[in-house]
């Protein structure tokens, strides 16, 4: 259908330019940090030639440029060790008011010696001071940014396809409203017209054999258009013995599928009472059957094993047919979806809406194999 293709199209779109956006971001913010870091080194190295004249002055340097370097730094810490390790001097370590100062410097040492980021001045004679430093606060700040936009480009994407999820979902159960009440509008006016003929028919040949064969099937057709009448509104659900459901809808298909098909029930003991809508459940059973003898090319096996447990009930129908690739697994119920000529592709996608929407349940593909079959599973609470 135009809207799918379309809305993939709007979701591939999205993907691809948050993909860009985050990439984008990754890659100037991490040019950046490295223009940073580098701009930081070039300071350090200014600020560690600057305490080597400080060590080294006499009475004759003047120290106002010195002092004015030094002074200078007031966002990157620095630890300046003598060659035996001692400390000398530190700047712009966050020390506690309350607590063992020379261990919190020695930790940042060790956390500044683990990133390598230490300059050596040789004083002479053998002597050299070590100059420690880590980035700065800005620094920091700076390496966490793009993570925090790329989380917030992907909560932007998240709630961007949440909309147009929601908006597609709205418009698509208009038009399945719309469509079921307009049916079951339409299918009204015939289905009045053939109760009247089969009335005349009774009167003028009230022997005739078909008769009751009539009534069976405008009865199904007044089954039908209440299943399309309950489209978009939420039927009330009622205890209703799901066996009972499941037998109606056999004896339906056995009586108009060719006698090469045959059908199998595995029942639990009866009754096996659920809560549902039965002519919408017996819709999704149908629609299941259908394509099973569509897939099975009108020869093979259709299988209903029912089963149980405290809270839900189970219903497996599986077929010897075609089978369906993994990768379908979950593309079999959207709308459009079909393998056959003729035909909208709308069977599984109402059976889904019916399972989930109107009866908090579920149904899948529980296990399919090419040439072999498949089998769709049903969970309703009990």
């Amino acid at each position: 259908m135009l809207w799918i293709k379309s809305f993939r199209y709007v979701k591939s779109l999205l993907i691809f330019i948050a993909a860009i956006i985050a990439g984008a971001s990754l890659y100037i913010s991490d040019r950046l940090v490295s223009d940073l870091k580098t701009e930081e080194l070039n300071k350090m190295r200014v600020w560690a030639e600057a305490m080597r004249s400080l060590n080294n002055a006499d009475e004759n340097t003047d120290l106002n440029l010195v002092l004015t370097v030094l002074n200078s730094n007031n966002s990157i810490p620095v630890v300046v060790l003598d060659a035996k390790g001692g400390v000398n001097s530190h700047r712009n370590i966050n020390i506690p008011a309350a607590g063992d100062s020379l261990g919190v410097i020695l930790q940042t040492v060790t956390d500044m010696r683990s990133g390598n980021n230490i300059i050596r001045i040789d004083m002479g004679d053998g002597d050299y001071l070590d100059v420690c430093y880590s980035d700065s606060i800005i620094l920091k700040r700076l390496s966490y940014y793009p993570y925090i936009q790329l989380i917030v480009v992907l909560l932007f994407f998240v709630i961007c396809l949440v909309a147009i999820v929601s908006s597609k979902r709205a418009e698509q159960n208009k038009v399945w409203v719309g469509l079921s009440k307009e049916t079951a509008h339409q299918l009204g006016t015939p289905i009045s017209s053939l109760m009247a003929w089969q009335e005349v028919l009774r009167e003028k040949y009230p022997d005739e054999e078909l008769l009751p064969e009539m009534g069976k099937d405008i009865d199904r057709l007044q089954l039908v258009a209440e299943r399309f009448s309950k489209i978009g509104s939420m039927p009330e659900p009622i205890s209703v013995d799901l066996l009972d459901v499941i037998d109606r809808t056999v004896d339906y298909f056995r009586h108009r599928t060719s006698q090469k098909v045959e059908i199998v029930c595995k029942y639990p003991r009866r009754p096996l009472l659920v809560r549902m809508n039965a002519p919408l459940i017996e819709w999704v059973l149908e629609n299941l059957c259908k394509n099973a003898i569509d897939a099975m090319n009108g020869e093979g096996r259709i299988t209903f094993t029912v089963s149980q447990d405290k809270n839900k009930a189970y219903v497996e129908v599986s077929d010897t047919g075609r089978g369906i690739a993994k990768s379908r697994y979950k593309t079999v119920f959207e709308p459009g979806y079909t393998t056959k000529k003729r035909g909208w592709g709308l069977g599984l996608s109402l059976a889904k809406r019916i399972m989930e929407q109107y009866h908090d349940g579920r149904i899948y593909v529980k296990h399919s194999e090419l040439g072999k079959g498949t089998i769709f599973k049903m969970e309703l609470r009990k």
